[in-house]
């Protein structure tokens, strides 16, 4: 699996969802990125960074809402992919691979049109589909701790 690949394809997903020029084709390019990059079988455990409400979503509805926002079950997401971001860049500070399944730890930073970075700790799951495609199984990240 070469997750630098895999990371350097959803990063710029995440910036396409936001260079839309309306909400409904931000929508549409988000619903595209789920489908290509996440385990949308029942076992997918996603838990986004500015979740706090509903902060576990296993199902697209949730997913997309988080990325796009307007959804009344959802009211608290602003839509995080509309930011809109210039860039996405992954330091991975370990990655594991074992029986059928490879991890990926670290920082990715968000680049916004100022040039300004926000930086997340993340941990990625990833599994091969019966298709032989690689999906997200587990997206789990958090802004770093301010003590």
């Amino acid at each position: 699996m070469d997750i630098q690949a895999l990371q350097a394809r959803w990063g710029a997903g995440i910036v396409e969802i936001g260079e839309a020029s309306t909400w409904e084709e931000a929508k549409d390019r988000a619903a595209r990125f789920i489908k290509a990059h996440y385990a949308l079988d029942g076992t997918l455990l996603f838990f986004p960074t500015k979740a706090a409400q509903r902060p576990f979503r296993p199902e697209m509805q949730g997913i997309l809402s988080y990325f796009v926002g307007r959804d009344s079950d959802f009211p608290e997401d602003k839509g995080f992919a509309l930011q809109p971001w210039t860039a996405v860049r992954f330091e991975n500070e370990g990655i594991v691979e074992r029986e059928g399944m490879t991890v990926a730890m670290g920082h990715y930073f968000f680049t916004d049109t100022s040039g300004g970075e926000t930086k997340v700790e993340y941990t990625f799951g990833y599994v091969t589909n019966g298709d032989g495609e690689v999906r997200i199984l587990v997206h789990h990240s958090a802004l770093p701790f301010q003590g």
